[in-house]
């Protein structure tokens, strides 16, 4: 891939959502707007709830607002072209987002009394970015999804079950990370093989191994030897019953056997509890 270059910000993203608070702030609570600039990104605050609806109506352009709170301030404002009568101003800043690539904005109405919103100049996941730069035809609803996953938001069960069959993702809930297809395609391929699931004869054969150098193992030492190599998909409760999966379909199989208890477990390979004991016998 060619690295692409871009600005940090684009001024008529900064210059929309400053306008709007500008269009949109409650004057009568005497407060200031302002702009506080981190290193990676831009928060604009004004005083106010969120007026005409909710962000999310805006965000693919649906929605008209029917009424403003500083109607007259709006008016003039849109008539110097400074903002947008139409309601199309946060579905620009969002498409605008997209097309460089960068992380989409959040808005974070907490306070019912202060709208704040927050707009990106650096990235969150690379993953996400590049993805982005190889899909360039992905829907803004679907863009809107993959960001949420890189910022390890939750999203319907419908949008998981679409971006998976569309291959975007993959992973168990609430930890989704790109997927495989997209990982080739985006150079992220180690953070794929990280987040992958390996087969269980994969963790099979480490157990098995170890119970063959050192003999035994309880349930503390298989935790320390599996956990560190299972998926970083899985939360700690899933890793556990994982290898509590593992070690049941390998006593069945008459692999491995627990020679302590269950809450004092010792595990040993079958085979070698066998020649043991025959050895003994003769």
């Amino acid at each position: 891939m060619l690295p692409i270059e871009v600005s940090k910000y684009d001024q008529k993203i900064v210059l929309e959502a400053l306008h709007n608070c500008i269009a949109h702030q409650d004057y009568a609570r005497n407060g200031r707007i302002v702009v506080t600039e981190q290193p990676d990104r831009l928060i604009f605050e004004n005083e106010g709830g969120f007026f005409e609806g909710q962000p999310n109506e805006y965000i693919e352009g649906n929605k008209t607002p029917r009424r403003y709170r500083n109607s007259f301030l709006a008016q003039a404002m849109a008539e110097l072209n400074m903002i947008d009568t139409m309601g199309y101003g946060i579905h620009e800043i969002y498409q605008g987002q997209a097309r460089r690539y960068l992380p989409l904005p959040d808005y974070d109405l907490r306070d019912p009394a202060v709208v704040k919103l927050t707009i990106y100049g650096g990235l969150v996941d690379p993953a996400y970015s590049r993805l982005l730069i190889q899909k360039t035809d992905l829907p803004l609803a679907d863009v809107l999804a993959l960001d949420r996953v890189q910022k390890k938001l939750p999203i319907p069960d419908d949008i998981v079950a679409r971006l998976k069959r569309m291959k975007l993702i993959e992973g168990r809930r609430p930890n989704y990370y790109v997927s495989a297809a997209v990982a080739e395609a985006t150079a992220s391929k180690a953070d794929y093989i990280r987040t992958r699931a390996q087969d269980d004869e994969f963790y099979a054969k480490l157990l098995i191994d170890y119970l063959k150098q050192f003999g035994q193992a309880n349930r503390a030492d298989i935790n320390k030897l599996l956990i560190g190599k299972l998926s970083d998909a899985l939360d700690e409760m899933q890793k556990y019953n994982k290898i509590s999966s593992l070690l049941t379909k390998l006593r069945r199989r008459g692999v491995i056997v627990n020679t302590g208890s269950d809450t004092a477990s010792c595990w040993k390979l079958v085979s070698e509890t066998v020649n043991k004991e025959g050895s003994e016998e003769k």
